[in-house]
């Protein structure tokens, strides 16, 4: 080799994965139990990548898709990475409005979905005109033409001088209009190995001929991130069509699944099975399961590091990208709670000024970092996200110890104030979450006449109360529970029972609509 030459830096997509593995399956699903080799997901990705050019979207352009977890969700994606595309995958849960909100708001020019959308799909063609390509999946949808069919007379190979893509995702909406989050497109060759790629591969054991086990919505931010670094690294990714916790226990042991993500709510389904259903699987195979979302209750977590083993890892970071915290077993049984130091961006806490704090003070978490994004068509937004040094925050409140370890406290628009003292009900919700009578609980503020406002805890109880009698019972039964282990101020001075919480399938409460309809009923605003 000459002195001036150089080596060809190695790339990592799915079509790199295809030349050396071309039958290796890439995509499983759980239930139907379809699968697609690498072959066919990076010839159809290079097929629909063809058709958004033949349309006339060019780099930078914007797609969205509204379908449910299924065989070709991420084969839409890589086919708009493919083709430089931002895509904007919208949650499946929402509503008409909502769907239309989005689709107009990124500024879609192709829009795909499924016949589990159709009603929504339908409604929202009079009302997004900028939308050139309708396409479904699946099966016939009106106004909809078959993207099988569509795609089926492009050629399979590779649109030239590909870059790196992004996507483009909105905030779930648990405080506000949800709001897409925005970046930059990577300056890079397509398959230029991206951070999150870097972070998986070292933390979590990410790498060729892995299997990851996604049980949560592929439309969310890490569902997606995360299968979509395993098909750059060459794993396969066993897709759940839906969460049931013994059957994710069943894919662990049937698969051989190696890396897995979850969020809280899932460890504590798979904890309240009966100790003979947990233990009659072999969950050996794992060798990082990762949890992020929310805070996770520190018995929860202990408990899962007891089954599991030292398998359990923790990050904290945001859609956003301006930081990532990062917390293995062995440090977190050392500083129980934490969800980790930094690995990128610098952590500080501030008030409410913009001040930093000390170690120990909680407040704002800000993070310095040279990741710029913006929330699209929000100008106010992005602002109030930011310090006048540049700093950004996600909205959430914390502390860190001396040994720079981060703990949250909760989201700055949950706190409670009731008598002019700021309470957190995520203290109260951790608690009450591991009582064997509760299977899902929501802390919040509700209107007080002396105080302003009172914690109340909205459950859904494994079983309903038979009577308003046992009701009571049950509501007492709990609050003294949580005032065993809390300050009185703390916890709950009543306690609502619900069929169902208004949760999403990623873990978060719909907080907000919990607080809306109390406060709503009370005929006054927070």
């Amino acid at each position: 080799m000459s002195e001036t030459a150089t080596e060809t830096p190695e790339l990592f997509h799915p079509g790199i994965v295809a030349e050396r593995a071309p039958d290796r399956v890439a995509i499983q699903m759980a239930t139907s139990g379809e699968q697609m080799t690498y072959a066919e997901l990076d010839a159809k990705a290079n097929q629909l990548s063809q058709l958004f050019r033949a349309a006339g979207l060019e780099r930078g352009d914007h797609i969205a898709l509204c379908m449910e977890n299924r065989l070709e969700f991420f084969l839409i994606c890589w086919g708009a990475h493919y083709a430089g595309l931002y895509y904007t995958a919208i949650s499946s849960r929402l509503t008409t409005d909502e769907v239309n909100y989005i689709v107009n708001d990124c500024g879609a020019q192709a829009f795909i979905t499924s016949p589990y959308k159709a009603e929504q799909a339908v409604a929202i063609i009079p009302t997004t005109p900028n939308v050139k390509m309708r396409l479904a999946v699946g099966g016939p949808v009106e106004g909809h033409e078959s993207f099988d069919d569509a795609i089926a007379g492009q050629p399979t190979e590779p649109l030239a001088g590909r870059l790196e893509a992004a996507d483009m995702l909105y905030s779930s909406g648990t405080t506000g209009r949800p709001k897409g989050v925005k970046v930059p497109m990577p300056d890079a060759e397509l398959g230029a190995p991206q951070p999150l790629l870097t972070l998986v591969a070292m933390l979590f054991g990410v790498s060729d001929g892995c299997v990851y086990l996604s049980p949560a919505p592929c439309y969310h931010a890490a569902p997606l991130r995360f299968c979509m670094s395993v098909h750059r690294m060459g794993g396969t990714t066993v897709v759940m069509e839906r969460f049931d916790p013994e059957q994710a226990l069943q894919l662990i042991q049937d698969h051989k699944v190696t890396t897995s993500q979850w969020v809280p709510t899932m460890f504590v389904r798979m904890l309240k099975l009966d100790e003979e259903v947990r233990n009659q699987y072999d969950v050996s195979s794992l060798q990082a399961a990762v949890h992020a979302a929310a805070p996770c209750p520190i018995d929860v977590k202990r408990k899962m590091i007891d089954w599991w083993g030292p398998v359990i890892h923790e990050y904290y970071a945001g859609t956003e990208g301006n930081g990532f915290c990062y917390v293995g077993s062995e440090d977190w049984l050392a500083h129980p709670g934490t969800v980790g130091r930094p690995l990128t961006g610098i952590l500080h806490i501030c008030d409410d000024e913009g001040n930093e704090l000390p170690a120990g003070e909680e407040g704002g978490i800000y993070f310095e970092s040279d990741t710029v994004f913006e929330y699209h068509n929000d100008s106010e937004k992005t602002a109030d996200s930011r310090l006048a040094n540049g700093w950004s925050t996600l909205g959430d409140v914390g502390k860190v110890d001396e040994d720079g370890f981060l703990y949250l406290t909760d989201r700055k628009a949950y706190m409670i104030i009731s008598g002019g003292v700021n309470i957190y009900p995520q203290e109260a919700e951790n608690v009450l979450t591991m009582h064997p009578d509760v299977y899902d609980v929501a802390v919040i503020g509700v209107p007080n006449e002396d105080f302003g406002e009172e914690v109340k805890a909205v459950v859904q109880p494994v079983a309903m109360p038979a009577d308003d009698e046992a009701a009571k019972q049950l509501e007492r039964t709990l609050i003294d529970y949580c005032k065993e282990q809390l300050a009185d101020v703390k916890c709950p001075r009543s306690v609502d029972f619900r069929e169902e919480l208004p949760r999403h399938p990623t873990g978060k409460l719909y907080k907000r609509l919990l607080k809306d309809e109390y406060w709503a009923q009370a005929g006054r605003s927070i």
